[in-house]
């Protein structure tokens, strides 16, 4: 049974607390970068990440907004979980507190936050987070292949082209070291799912088909070879994975 208290302790860790991968990618980082200026950048951000953790506040200023990754057995009901998920969103937004990120588009008024949640049944119940912040969904882009401007055909190299293309037209604005989120497929509406979900893979992990990930290890080297740096200030981590 889903319940208000586990919700909003999911939302309290999310928060407040990085997955461990992602802390050490980024200590990693700071021990291997060669700029000074960004790696007294890096120096804060683990610093922060420390501190948020202790004294149990929020990580960033925006906490983003929350997608919900939700597999559940058959007959539980999608509804009452959504109304959970719904009502703890709320409370957490509280309490916790997070930012009220979510804006009425056609009066302006703000109304919180909005989760977007996604249902998949499975042998048992598990709810993954995602709490995305707004500078690195305002970057977020699609593209379609072929591709005239940047001379990309619809193959391997194409969507490395692609890729890299939106990370130099982000530089800063998504808050740098980035973790990058791509997916290959026939809609926008397929895509934009899939590329969440990428996020919420272990960034040790590697790719079970060996061209994509030959195709992931060149893009992250080639990403890191743009300068770009943490928050945009110059320097060899653009990306942590």
């Amino acid at each position: 049974m889903l319940t208000k208290e586990v919700i909003l302790e999911l939302y309290r860790r999310c928060a407040t607390e990085l997955p461990e991968d992602v802390a050490r990618k980024l200590s990693e980082a700071f021990d291997r970068e060669k700029n000074d200026n960004a790696k007294d950048i890096l120096k804060t951000i683990i610093e922060n990440i420390e501190l948020a953790k202790d004294e149990r506040k929020p990580i960033c200023q925006d906490t983003g907004t929350p997608f919900f990754y939700v597999r559940h057995p058959c007959g539980m009901s999608q509804e009452k979980m959504r109304n959970v998920i719904e009502e703890a969103t709320k409370e957490a937004t509280e309490k916790i507190p997070l930012r009220p990120n979510a804006v009425d588009p056609i009066s302006g008024e703000n109304i919180g936050n909005k989760p977007v949640i996604h249902f998949e049944e499975s042998d048992r119940l598990r709810i993954d987070l995602l709490m995305k912040g707004g500078g690195s969904e305002n970057v977020s882009c699609t593209y379609s292949l072929p591709n005239n401007e940047l001379k990309a055909n619809r193959d391997i190299d194409g969507v490395k082209r692609c890729v890299l293309d939106a990370v130099f037209r982000a530089q800063g604005k998504g808050c740098p070291p980035y973790i990058i989120g791509v997916a290959i497929g026939g809609s926008i509406e397929e895509v934009s799912h899939l590329s969440k979900k990428q996020l919420l893979r272990n960034l040790y992990d590697s790719n079970d088909d060996e061209v994509l990930n030959k195709m992931e290890t060149e893009i992250l080297a080639d990403i890191n070879k743009l300068g770009i740096g943490p928050m945009g200030l110059g320097g060899e981590t653009t990306a942590i994975g």
